[in-house]
């Protein structure tokens, strides 16, 4: 079993140095939800209620957004430039390092 390292800076400012598996097809918003991180993933995944949005705050390569999740962040609060739902990052090796902030909650 293969873990990554992730950083996760809570609403309250609080910084989650979590351990998220490469070998269980999770994502971003399961592996907050996991850990009890105030996420909700409301619509279980599928980029259609922009629940898990959070900041990218590290420089990793990311899988490309889809039309989906594009769709759904213009409609969101609290968008910014770095702004990704959860629910469309897969945990990869790549991930290693990887630190993020919780959006606010609409």
């Amino acid at each position: 079993m293969s873990d990554v390292t992730i950083k996760i800076k809570d609403r309250e400012g609080v910084v989650h140095e979590i351990q998220a598996p490469t070998d269980m097809a999770m994502n971003l918003m399961e592996v907050c939800k996991a850990y009890e991180l105030p996420v909700e993933g409301t619509c279980g995944g599928m980029a259609m209620c922009a629940s898990c949005q959070c900041y990218i705050l590290s420089d990793h390569e990311l899988p490309e957004m889809g039309q989906d999740e594009d769709l759904m962040l213009a409609e969101a609060f609290y968008v910014e430039d770095n702004s990704r739902l959860g629910c469309q990052i897969p945990i990869t090796p790549e991930l290693d390092g990887l630190e993020i902030e919780l959006a606010p909650e609409s």
